[in-house]
C-alpha cells in the first residue's frame, strides 16, 4: 500500500492492482505513475503472482487520463520525461512476466485507454469508455497509444479515432477487437476473477513463454525507436501555442481555439 497504489493478494496467485485517487478519476501524475512502476517491479519478482488484475478506485473511472493540472505548466524537458515514464510503466505492463488484465468499468480515456492497451487483456463492464482526445488539448498520446491502438485496431481505424478524439464505449470497443468481452456492470469484476483463475490453473511458464514469442512476433523492426519518438514529439508539442491554450481551456471549462500550424 502507498499513497495511490493497493496491493490486495487473492487466490490462486490473482492479485487486484488498484490504482486509488478517487477524487481526481484515478488521473495519472509523475508521483502515481513512479508508484505504479515500483508496484510493478515488485510484482514482477514476485513467484507467488500469476495473474495481475489492474482496476481504478471509486465508481467512475479506470483512469480518466493523465492529470491536465500538472501538464498544463510543463516545459518541453519535463514533458518529455512524463512521456518517459509512462512509457516506462506500459512497457513493464505488456512485458510483465505474469498475466495482466485491465478492469475497466468506467472512463479510460488518454493514458488509461493506453495503460488498458499495454495489458494481455481488457475486460469492460457497459459502462466503460474508451478514447484518446489528447489533440483536443493541443499534444498527441504519450505513452505509447500511437503504436499500441494502430496495432489492436488497425492503422486507419486508429487515425480515426486520434485524430477526431472520438470516446467510444465498450460495445463498440468490443466490435473493433479492442476489449474480450463486455459485461453488465454489477456482474462485471466477479467475471474478471473467474477469468483470472481459469488462467491462474494452468502453467505461468508455458503462458510466460507464449506471451514472450507472440509479443516479439508483433514487434516491428524499430519499436522502440518509435517509443521514444513518441515522447520527443509529445515534448516538443509543450513549445506550441495549441498545447497551452488546448490545456488552459480544459481547466478553464471553455472551448479552446486553436491556431494551426
Amino acid at each position: 500500500m502507498t499513497d495511490f497504489i493497493r496491493i490486495e493478494k487473492q487466490e490462486q496467485g490473482i492479485v487486484i492492482l488498484t490504482i486509488s485517487r478517487p477524487d481526481a478519476l484515478n488521473a495519472l501524475n509523475v508521483e502515481v505513475l513512479k508508484e505504479l512502476r515500483k508496484a510493478l517491479e515488485k510484482l514482477a519478482h514476485d513467484r507467488e503472482v500469476r495473474v495481475i488484475v489492474l482496476r481504478g478506485d471509486g465508481d467512475k473511472a479506470f483512469v480518466a487520463g493523465a492529470d491536465i493540472r500538472e501538464m498544463q505548466s510543463m516545459n518541453r524537458g519535463q514533458a518529455t520525461d512524463f512521456s518517459r515514464l509512462g512509457h516506462s510503466v506500459c512497457l513493464m505492463l505488456e512485458n510483465m512476466p505474469k498475466v495482466t488484465i485491465a478492469a475497466v468499468h468506467g472512463y479510460a480515456l488518454g493514458g488509461g485507454t493506453e495503460l488498458a492497451l499495454a495489458c494481455d487483456f481488457i475486460m469492460a463492464s457497459e459502462k466503460a469508455q474508451f478514447g484518446l482526445p489528447e489533440v483536443s488539448l493541443g499534444v498527441i498520446p504519450g505513452f505509447g497509444g500511437t503504436i499500441r491502438l494502430a496495432r489492436a485496431i488497425g492503422t486507419a481505424k486508429a487515425k480515426e479515432i486520434l485524430f477526431s478524439g472520438h470516446r467510444f464505449k465498450a460495445d463498440e470497443a468490443q466490435s473493433l477487437g479492442l476489449i474480450r468481452q463486455t459485461f453488465p456492470h454489477q456482474e462485471f469484476f466477479n467475471e474478471v476473477l473467474l477469468f483470472a483463475k481459469k488462467i491462474s490453473a494452468n502453467s505461468l511458464h508455458a503462458i510466460v513463454s507464449a506471451k514472450k514469442l507472440m509479443n516479439e512476433f508483433e514487434e516491428t523492426v524499430g519499436t522502440h525507436l518509435k517509443v521514444d519518438a513518441e515522447a520527443h514529439q509529445f515534448g516538443s508539442l509543450f513549445e506550441s501555442h495549441d498545447q497551452k491554450e488546448g490545456m488552459n481551456a480544459f481547466v478553464e471549462k471553455r472551448a479552446a481555439k486553436f491556431a494551426g500550424l
